[in-house]
């Protein structure tokens, strides 16, 4: 049986900073990984979503390029296929730069499932390994809501989401935090109409309140319909492959059709139950905590609600076990869960660092404009009576 220092599971950002850093400080390291190195940021979620929000921008440089006294010639048209291509590109040239980092510093990486199997133990596929000290990175996915099942062809994750072979004509997009306001800039950059459905009062509902406002106008200036405070009912796909999304606002019972909403700029739904129609829909309601399968019930790990309890130096209630990321409570953010990872293993080696402060977590949703944020919101200053000032200047 082999027998390592630390044993890493999951090598998205949270496992492989793990597993980098604890091979530095001499640990005999072991990765274990199911899929691509990485994890969902590099290979599914930030890093080619960045890549596709590139391809915009440069296609919209290039039909305003007359604006910046350029002359193109011919009509400027975006391809999908090839868009899609160069993000996937981008994804693999990482992914194999994360593969040399982890072999130069002669880190083990283990292929397959793992599970918990209780004493420092723990099966990779059919094989048993043991470690002093087991970190859990296993990250999350999609969150998939029961009215709005996701068929990956109608209704779509957002993985499935970055790899479209073609642009359909129009997109509902429900959720409207980083995920689903990325998307819907780069799908209504290239002329898809789009409308996005916020349950809460706000689009983007942890941003600050004047930012939210500012960027639903902005939203609204790139003809993108947005509808706050508005439940989604239920997804159904009808005869003719289409996706009839059925709505409700705060009062009254009103029909509107698909193409009225979808053209419409600056359309709320508040009138009460609607029908939206449209070729795909987005849901990016969230995330689920990949959690299931580990054996941590066997163990008895505490989890609460859905992600593993631990304390300020990510020990769970188990002697040697330990989590980071987005299996535990905090901000689903790589860099979270990064440097959550970097604590973890400097604490378990006796090397004296701080905790992370999630006062200060900087967070970034790359719509155009973008918008960046860190610390308390104005709204969360003045629940707690802090004195502040608040700075503007134009964009312009």
């Amino acid at each position: 049986m082999n027998h390592y220092d630390i044993l890493v599971i999951g090598g998205g950002p949270g496992g492989m900073g793990a597993a980098l850093r604890a091979a530095e400080l001499g640990r005999k390291t072991a990765l274990v990984e199911r899929a691509e190195l990485g994890g969902v940021c590099l290979n599914w979620g930030c890093i080619p979503t960045k890549a596709l929000l590139k391809s915009a921008l440069v296609y919209h440089y290039c039909r305003t390029a007359d604006a910046f006294g350029v002359t193109l010639g011919g009509e400027a048209k975006p391809d999908m296929a090839r868009i899609v291509a160069r993000s996937r590109g981008v994804s693999e040239t990482m992914r194999k730069g994360v593969g040399f980092l982890l072999e130069k510093n002669k880190v083990d990486v283990l292929r397959g499932e793992a599970r918990l199997a209780g004493e420092g133990r723990v099966i990779v596929a059919d094989e048993t390994v043991s470690a002093d000290h087991i970190i859990l990175a296993t990250g999350a996915r999609p969150r998939e809501m029961p009215f709005m099942p996701i068929d990956h062809e109608h209704v779509l994750s957002s993985r499935d989401a970055l790899v479209l072979d073609e642009l359909p004509e129009s997109m509902v997009v429900v959720g409207s935090g980083a995920i689903g306001c990325e998307f819907a800039s780069f799908y209504a950059a290239l002329g898809v109409r789009v409308t996005v459905v916020e349950y809460l009062p706000q689009l983007m509902p942890l941003e600050d309140e004047e930012v939210a406002r500012t960027m639903e106008r902005a939203f609204r200036k790139q003809r993108i319909a947005v509808m706050t405070s508005t439940t989604v009912k239920s997804v159904t796909v009808d005869g003719e492959g289409r996706c009839r999304v059925r709505i409700e606002g705060k009062k009254g019972e009103e029909e509107l059709t698909a193409d009225k909403v979808l053209s419409a700029v600056g359309v709320e739904g508040k009138k009460g139950t609607e029908t939206l129609v449209a070729d795909i829909v987005l849901s990016a309601v969230g995330i689920k905590s990949n959690i299931e399968g580990l054996g941590l019930e066997e163990l008895g790990v505490r989890v609460e609600r859905d992600k593993i309890a631990v304390d300020e130096h990510y020990r769970t209630n188990v002697e040697g076990v330990y989590a980071v990321g987005d299996i535990v409570p905090g901000p689903a953010l790589a860099h979270v869960a990064s440097a959550e990872a970097l604590h973890c293993v400097e604490h378990i080696c006796g090397v004296e660092s701080d905790p992370v402060d999630y006062s200060v977590i900087p967070s970034c949703v790359f719509t155009s404009p973008e918008v960046a944020s860190v610390g308390l919101t104005e709204r969360e200053a003045l629940a707690r009576e802090i004195p502040y000032t608040v700075g503007r200047y134009s964009f312009m």
